[in-house]
C-alpha cells in the first residue's frame, strides 16, 4: 500500500482549504482596465467612454465593465484562496452597484464548502468599493486542478 491520498486534493498546490477560510485582493480602477477590456472584448459601450453622457446617466460617472469588476474575483481564486491551478465551474453574481474610474475595489471570496471526493469548493464573492459598499455580490463553484511540474 503506498498511503497516496484518494481524495482528489493530492498535488494541489496550497492543499485542501476549509470552510471558512477566506481571501481579500484589492485594487484602483484606471481608464487603462477600460481600454484594456475594451481590446479584448470588444465592449465599446459610451457608459465606459463619453464623459459627459456618463455623468448624465444615472451613474453620474465613468463606469468600468462588470468583468473588469468580477475580474478582480478571478485573481483571488486563481492566486489567493484556493489557489493556484484554480478555475471557476459556475458563477451566481449580481452587479448591485457600478465601479467608476480610479475607485478602490476589494474582491473576496469565503469557503463555504469543500467536496471531499474533489478538489471542489463552494465560495461566497463579493467586490466591495474604498466605502465599503457592495458592488458584486454572489456564490461560485470552483475547481482546483492538480498541478505538478513534469
Amino acid at each position: 500500500m503506498s498511503g497516496a491520498t484518494t481524495d482528489g486534493w493530492a498535488g494541489v498546490v496550497k492543499g485542501r482549504p476549509k470552510v471558512g477560510d477566506f481571501a481579500e485582493r484589492s485594487r484602483r480602477t484606471t481608464m487603462r482596465d477600460i481600454e484594456a477590456f475594451s481590446e479584448m472584448t470588444g465592449d465599446r459601450n459610451p457608459l465606459h467612454y463619453d464623459k459627459e453622457l456618463a455623468e448624465a446617466s444615472i451613474f453620474g460617472k465613468l463606469i468600468v465593465q462588470g468583468g473588469v469588476t468580477s475580474g478582480m474575483l478571478n485573481a483571488v481564486v486563481a492566486e489567493d484562496l484556493p489557489g493556484p491551478g484554480t478555475v471557476f465551474l459556475g458563477v451566481d453574481w449580481k452587479f448591485v452597484k457600478a465601479v467608476g474610474v480610479d475607485e478602490l475595489i476589494v474582491g473576496r471570496v469565503e469557503i463555504t464548502e469543500v467536496r471531499e471526493d474533489k478538489p471542489i469548493c463552494k465560495i461566497l464573492t463579493s467586490v466591495r468599493n474604498e466605502a465599503g459598499e457592495i458592488c458584486l455580490s454572489g456564490t461560485a463553484t470552483v475547481y482546483t486542478v492538480p498541478l505538478s511540474k513534469r
